[in-house]
């Protein structure tokens, strides 16, 4: 008994989502989630453009609550509305708008609608978007069309947990057109993305933590480095050429013989000069 209670309530609000978004298609929902309260049933609407759904000094509002009280038995059913932060971001939002400037526009301009919603996506911060656009796109034959741009997981967890996948379709006069978008936000944490903290040494006796800075440590190995470069440069000889040695041996060669004569002709003037004197 409780299991059917709980598929019951479960149908229930796949229902009103469903009913809620045939209705206020063009408002651009996110998602719609139905809680229950002590006061009634309280349905939260995320959408890009809430002023759609409020509609004149709140006439829209006024009627889907009506609606909804009669059409699925609900007690007291409040509706509230959320502004979605970055609409380009959310794959709900993005297949929505894309099935409807479909309807609007038709089949010969799916290229450059479908062009424009990936480049709209990728500015808005996202790593990466595909877009699939099946159906008679653009002749008799059933076709599909795919655009993508940027890096997007296609397998394991991350797939499933951080790719936003939506599904609209468009209704056109030559069939059924269906809009599949995957986004993957700049928030998912890929399993290869790593980070590095600097490292912590406890001391047993003082219960205390001191912080070792890998920068400070890479700065002194890099003086290191340069040192002993250094040094090597100090110890490398730079050999000179022959023919220099050979003139620096002849210039110093000639300085003693130089040397040499200057002191013989001093001796000689002292000499005579003693002589005269006795």
């Amino acid at each position: 008994m409780i299991e059917r209670k709980f598929v019951a309530e479960n149908l229930k609000e796949f229902q009103i989502e469903e009913y809620m978004r045939g209705i206020l298609g063009k408002a651009g929902i996110a998602y719609i989630k139905l809680q229950r309260t002590p006061l009634g049933e309280k349905i939260l609407v995320c959408a890009s453009r809430p002023g759609i759904i409020v509609g004149k000094s709140g006439s829209n509002i006024a009627k889907l609550t009506k609606d909804l009280k009669e059409r699925f038995a609900l007690d007291n059913p409040q509706i509230e509305l959320l502004e979605a932060e970055n609409p380009m971001l959310d794959a709900n939002i993005v297949a929505e708008s894309i099935a409807n400037s479909l309807e609007r526009f038709g089949t010969s301009k799916f290229k450059g609608i479908g062009h424009k919603a990936m480049t709209d996506i990728m500015n808005a911060g996202a790593r990466g978007v595909e877009i699939l656009i099946s159906g008679k796109v653009p002749s008799s034959r059933a076709k599909t069309w795919r655009f993508y741009m940027g890096y997007l997981k296609k397998s394991g967890d991350v797939a499933i947990s951080g790719v936003n996948t939506a599904y609209a379709q468009a209704k056109l006069k030559t069939g059924i057109i269906g809009v599949q978008v995957r986004i993957m936000p700049s928030t998912t944490k890929l399993p290869d993305d790593i980070s590095y903290v600097s490292a912590e040494v406890t001391d047993m006796t003082t219960n205390k933590t001191e912080k070792l800075d890998t920068s400070s440590t890479s700065e002194s190995k890099s003086e290191e480095k340069q040192k002993k470069a250094k040094k090597k440069s100090v110890r490398k000889k730079i050999s000179k050429p022959k023919n220099l040695e050979k003139k620096e041996k002849s210039e110093k060669k000639e300085k003693v013989t130089k040397k040499e004569k200057s002191e013989k002709s001093e001796n000689s003037e002292e000499k005579s000069t003693e002589e005269q004197v006795q």
